[in-house]
């Protein structure tokens, strides 16, 4: 079935519309949650709290594609599950390890320097349009989608080292871009 009848779908309220996403986008979304919250049953609670939101909040200018509608959703669900489980505790998945590692680049260094997150955002993009193709799925699989090493070194044909260096010059070019824009880093 094709995303806009999906969407027809939803709009028309029919039940069919979260059995079709379903069939459609569930592995693509527990791939997603699965990466973050490492965990069949809190992966699934990602899944079902995902196609609620779609149910609830599908926009009236009606997504030509789906998939990263719904990964923006699924990753949302993912990440806000993951503090809660995580709140008391450091966790050593990917996930940590991920946040971590951007979190060096992008974070303000003191509560004054509170940074406003749209514009970060908007710089973030405009940093990642100017990176090749490549480059740009490498930093997306690993800080949006939180693959791990392996997984995109496979998927790309690349070792695990060359992800690692890459993605460690690909932090440095953005924290050099983001001084650059005025962050104090």
């Amino acid at each position: 079935m094709q995303d806009y009848e999906i969407v027809d779908l939803y709009w028309a309220r029919s039940e069919n519309a979260v059995t079709e996403t379903n069939t459609k986008y569930g592995a693509y979304c527990r791939k997603i949650a699965m990466n973050i919250v490492a965990n069949e049953d809190d992966s699934e609670e990602c899944i079902n709290d995902t196609w609620l939101s779609a149910w609830n909040t599908m926009p009236e200018e009606r997504p030509v594609s789906l998939a990263p509608y719904l990964a923006t959703i699924v990753r949302n669900h993912a990440l806000s599950l993951y503090r809660k489980v995580h709140s008391q505790k450091r966790g050593a998945g990917e996930t940590s390890l991920a946040l971590d590692e951007l979190f060096e680049v992008a974070s303000a260094s003191s509560t004054e320097a509170e940074v406003d997150r749209s514009l970060l955002m908007q710089h973030i993009n405009t940093f990642l349009g100017s990176l090749n193709a490549n480059d740009r799925i490498v930093f997306v699989r690993r800080y949006f989608y939180v693959d791990t090493l392996s997984d995109i070194a496979s998927a790309l044909s690349m070792s695990e080292p060359g992800v690692k260096s890459l993605l460690f010059r690909l932090r440095q070019k953005l924290k050099k871009y983001l001084i650059q824009e005025g962050y104090e880093l």
